[in-house]
């Protein structure tokens, strides 16, 4: 069985700061996959966030949050993460982190997700 857990989630400030993690347990190289994030807001469909190849070497993220968020990965803990800076309300959602099994992320073949994890940011 695969596993994927984040933390971090909770409520800051417009123009804040926070760091979510996913960290990855069961049978599941964690070292040999992409990595990607996702959010869903209330009543919107689940998009895209950003994402990290299996060497940390690549990422690419949405244009909606370029330049303010951040994924990087430490493979050793078999955990990634998603920096998030300079916040704003529209950032609000659950977020989620989530592996297609390849070493770049195939979104529409995404394998295991993890439960989600709630950032909200006030005005």
């Amino acid at each position: 069985q695969v596993r994927l857990q984040e933390s971090g989630g909770g409520l800051v400030q417009a123009g804040g700061s926070l760091r979510l993690s996913c960290t990855a347990s069961g049978r599941l190289s964690f070292s040999n996959y992409a990595v990607g994030w996702f959010r869903q807001a209330p009543g919107k469909e689940r998009e895209f966030v950003g994402q990290i190849n299996w060497t940390g070497g690549s990422t690419s993220y949405a244009d909606s949050v370029k330049g303010r968020f951040t994924v990087s990965r430490d493979n050793a803990k078999n955990t990634a993460y998603l920096q998030m800076d300079s916040l704003k309300p529209e950032d609000t959602a659950v977020y989620y982190c989530a592996t297609s099994g390849t070493v770049h992320l195939v979104v529409h073949a995404i394998r295991y997700w993890g439960q989600g994890t709630q950032v909200t940011v006030s005005s």
